[in-house]
């Protein structure tokens, strides 16, 4: 069974810093990619980054130049590097974790961690 545990939500203020991480049950490898979303009060589940079994990655535009996603294979973990912080930034992250078999998405999901940003 597949476990992905979140950590490192914070309140920190706007223009500050904070990094996420997503410890993987196992090998990362096994997942076709991994990559956070996040889910504002009233709002839409929406991709934020991923990052392929490959090492390719993929930003939601809202994001890009202020966020890095990284992964350090022998701990089977994933990161979220986030930089820039803005009030709108605040949600709940969740990690996720994805595989193909026969053409189907199958999807995996962390708890969440919660990021609020103050103005």
């Amino acid at each position: 069974q597949v476990q992905l545990v979140e950590s490192g939500g914070a309140l920190v203020q706007a223009g500050g810093s904070l990094s996420l991480s997503c410890a993987a049950s196992g090998s990362i490898f096994s997942f076709r990619a991994m990559g956070w979303y996040r889910q504002a009060p009233g709002k839409q589940r929406e991709m934020v980054a991923d990052i392929t079994r490959g090492g390719d990655t993929n930003y939601a535009d809202f994001v890009k130049g202020r966020f890095t996603i990284s992964r350090d294979i022998s701990k089977n973990t994933v990161y979220l590097q986030m930089n820039s912080l803005k009030p709108e930034d605040t949600a709940v992250y969740f990690c996720n974790a994805h595989t193909l078999e026969r053409a189907k998405r199958y999807d995996y999901w962390g708890r969440g961690t919660q990021v609020t940003v103050s103005s």
